[in-house]
């Protein structure tokens, strides 16, 4: 048996040990292989959830299996397995006793140019918030609305229940063949999500607003957009290895209503701050004093609860090693 080994956003410690227990079980790999040798049988990816929708970003056409490993003491939606049990599941593996989920993408035109693919879901959204933004929405070619909002959302089942679902989007389960489309704080007030089969073109068209636009991919790719976004089903899916027989949708929600208990309990400056990180990505203490308008002081207490409740984690930034950059978990 021969993996790959994909590294992003991960401890050196971590990956010297999975390369041990490979050896230890007789396993051969190689570090980001290439993946038409027909001799490799899975990809492991260290990093966590964003680590495999980064890797998937890319337009693979691949139909080796992928399985996400999590450094933290908290599986995720696509990497299920923490690091410190993953040498009780090297047997399975070896003997490919797990199932492959078929998860699928979204294709994106963005000016008529072909782009990365996203797994969860394309947000086009002002460069600025609190900016509004007019468009069209074309559903195969034919009109739906003429809207002026924050923003509009096309997600995958999966990304249901990530941005999507916050901005009032309707949960998926993973096996509707559809995609989701919300309006983000729409002027009009009757405004609906709506769903849409998978095999349609979703088509953004006519967009402006008085700054330029942007199209972002997963939360963290930013691409600038001057008119049209066109977002259709990707070929191929992405296959992920699901060692674990939890419902992933059922277990989204189950994590979003915990939030929703916790995010109650907490004042108002930790809300925003989630709130930035979410809409921003990765980012300094600095930039979160200059784009939420707190005091420095008000965004450190922030800063420490979120990171005491786990919902944010902080690292060092690889442009300066003497600074902090914060980013969800």
């Amino acid at each position: 048996m021969k993996v790959s080994i994909r590294c992003s956003d991960y401890s050196h410690t971590s990956l010297k040990f999975l390369k041990q227990i490979l050896l230890d079980f007789g396993i051969d790999y190689t570090i980001n292989g290439n993946l038409h040798n027909k001799s490799i049988d899975c990809v492991l990816i260290l990093g966590g959830d964003k680590a495999v929708r980064n890797y998937f970003h890319n337009p693979i056409d691949s139909n080796v299996p992928v399985l996400g490993i999590n450094e933290s003491e908290e599986s995720g939606f696509l990497s299920q397995i923490e690091f410190k049990e993953f040498i009780s599941y090297v047997d399975r593996i070896k003997q490919n006793d797990y199932d492959v989920e078929e998860i699928p993408r979204i294709g994106i035109k963005i000016d008529g140019l072909n782009y990365q693919s996203a797994l969860n879901d394309i947000a086009v959204f002002p460069s600025k918030s609190a900016v509004l933004m007019e468009h069209i929405l074309r559903i195969n070619n034919e009109e739906v609305w003429h809207d002026s909002s924050d923003g509009i959302i096309v997600s995958t089942p999966l990304g249901s229940s990530a941005y999507s679902m916050s901005a009032g989007g309707p949960i998926i389960f993973h096996e509707a063949p559809v995609f989701g489309i919300v309006s983000v704080n729409s002027l009009n007030i009757t405004r609906r999500p709506l769903i849409v089969s998978d095999s349609s073109s979703v088509l953004i068209d006519d967009i402006s607003a008085r700054l330029h636009c942007e199209v972002v991919l997963d939360g963290t790719v930013r691409y600038k957009v001057k008119k049209t976004v066109e977002c259709t089903k990707f070929i191929p899916s992405a296959r992920i290895i699901r060692m674990k027989k939890n419902s992933t949708t059922i277990t989204a929600l189950e994590k979003k209503v915990h939030l929703a208990k916790d995010l109650l309990k907490m004042p108002p400056s930790s809300k925003l701050l989630l709130k930035t990180l979410e809409y921003e990505g990765t980012i300094t203490q600095k930039e979160l004093v200059r784009k939420t308008l707190l005091p420095s002081r008000t965004i450190r207490l922030a800063l420490r609860q979120l990171l005491e409740k786990g919902y944010i984690k902080k690292k060092i930034s690889d442009r300066d090693s003497r600074q902090k950059i914060y980013e969800i978990s």
